[in-house]
């Protein structure tokens, strides 16, 4: 028996085949949309996905401003920021959080966080992330491919 054939094949960072994706967010729930994100981030949809490493494609969202909160989570959900300082917490609601400068951006990226491991490698992952609020993006030099998010699982 060969014991060679029991060997585990890991993917370096230069051996993964990084792509860059366009998802559209319009109509999609905050949620769902998150997960699936999260997988293409990490990899999890290629055949060499390795748990290590970064071998997951770059994502860029467009039109995260027309992203669904289901039931009333506008009014409810409760985003927390703390200074570090002694009375430094606050809090806002995902209403509230709209209203802000990169309001979507932020409730998107906030979502998209806490699927990802954490640590180094889901900060390492995480910059491969690219939101817009419109429809409009600047990384057409990247000559991304426009995927169906609801087709993946």
């Amino acid at each position: 028996m060969n014991t060679l054939s029991f060997k585990t094949n890991y993917v370096t960072t230069e051996a993964a085949d990084k792509k860059w994706v366009v998802v559209d967010a319009a109509g999609q729930t905050l949620g769902r949309l998150s997960s699936k994100v999260a997988k293409i981030l990490r990899g999890k949809y290629k055949p060499c996905f390795t748990p290590n490493m970064d071998c997951g494609d770059n994502v860029i969202i467009i039109n995260a401003n027309q992203v669904v909160l289901s039931g009333d989570k506008m009014n409810s959900k409760i985003y927390l920021t703390y200074s570090g300082y002694p009375g430094g917490q606050k809090k806002a609601t995902a209403l509230e959080m709209t209203k802000r400068t990169n309001g979507y951006e932020k409730i998107v990226r906030h979502a998209v966080k806490g699927m990802l491991p954490k640590g180094k490698l889901g900060s390492k992952v995480l910059s491969n992330l690219y939101i817009f609020e419109g429809a409009e993006h600047n990384k057409q030099a990247q000559s991304p491919v426009s995927i169906d998010i609801n087709l993946l699982k």
